[in-house]
């Protein structure tokens, strides 16, 4: 099993704080990993680290077999897709929701005078088809609402056929319906054997779909426990993180928490 990513003591230090702090971690291809942490526990600044949109301070991370600082992060970029609030905010909000998908063929965000083929609109299509917003194909991306951005931001990490899928906090700001629509499919997703290796970050249990296999779970820029999701989240584990007693629920393959009275 070829390794996608291998991160090795990584630090990143801003001033006198360290956002990340030795954080060692390794993705092998065809798993599924949940990033679960705190605001402020370092998810974001690891995603843009997997991401090759940032360099680590500290340490080594290995990317698709290569060594950030030692290879072009742009040869190494359409083999990553990413859907975030960097993206997003990235997108002008007059584009519609086939170009947002389009463009990423050429790693841009916005279509200027650039050609496409024939195939990568049939693709870029398919994509937006696949994840249920082909009819919102000619809408303005800024007059979607928040789930159909989620979903088409999705489908533009999907458009050059990544070899690593890195999702950050899809499912933050829908409601209850929304979330759930959109798990199912991530769901879906994780159970395809031919999806990439996926990563995906959240705050919140209830936003874990099924089928992921691993778990990273994060406090202060340190980690607090990684491995495989059955024996890896854990009450114990959920504690130390979120500095809380709380009770775990399982039920299927989905999870839930409160606080213990």
């Amino acid at each position: 099993m070829s390794e996608v990513l291998t991160f090795n003591d990584v630090s990143v230090v801003r001033g006198r704080k360290d956002l990340l702090k030795d954080v060692s971690w390794q993705v092998n291809e065809g798993e599924r990993w949940i990033v679960l942490g705190p605001n402020g526990a370092g998810k974001s600044t690891l995603m843009n680290i997997a991401s090759t949109r940032l360099h680590p301070t500290r340490g080594t991370a290995g990317i698709l077999g290569e060594t950030l600082g030692r290879v072009d992060v742009f040869e190494l970029r359409p083999l990553i897709g990413l859907s975030s609030a960097l993206v997003a905010n990235s997108i002008p909000g007059n584009e519609t929701a086939l170009n947002v998908v389009l463009t990423a063929a050429y790693g841009m965000t916005g279509r200027w005078r650039e050609k496409y083929e024939k195939l990568d609109e049939r693709r870029a299509f398919g994509l937006l088809h696949d994840w249920g917003m082909s009819t919102f194909m000619n809408q303005q991306f800024f007059k979607l609402s928040e789930g159909e951005r989620k979903r088409v931001l999705i489908a533009r990490a999907l458009m050059t056929d990544p070899e690593l899928l890195i999702l950050d906090e899809p499912a933050a700001g829908l409601d209850l319906a929304g979330r759930e629509s959109l798990v199912a499919k991530l769901g879906e997703l994780a159970s395809d054997e031919y999806a990439p290796a996926l990563v995906l970050v959240t705050h919140h249990l209830e936003e874990i779909p099924e089928g992921f296999t691993h778990i990273l779970m994060l406090r202060e820029g340190q980690v607090v426990a990684a491995g495989d999701i059955d024996s890896t989240l854990t009450e114990e584990n959920l504690k130390a993180t979120y500095s809380m007693q709380l009770t775990l629920r399982r039920e299927g393959g989905r999870f839930s928490a409160f606080a213990r009275s």
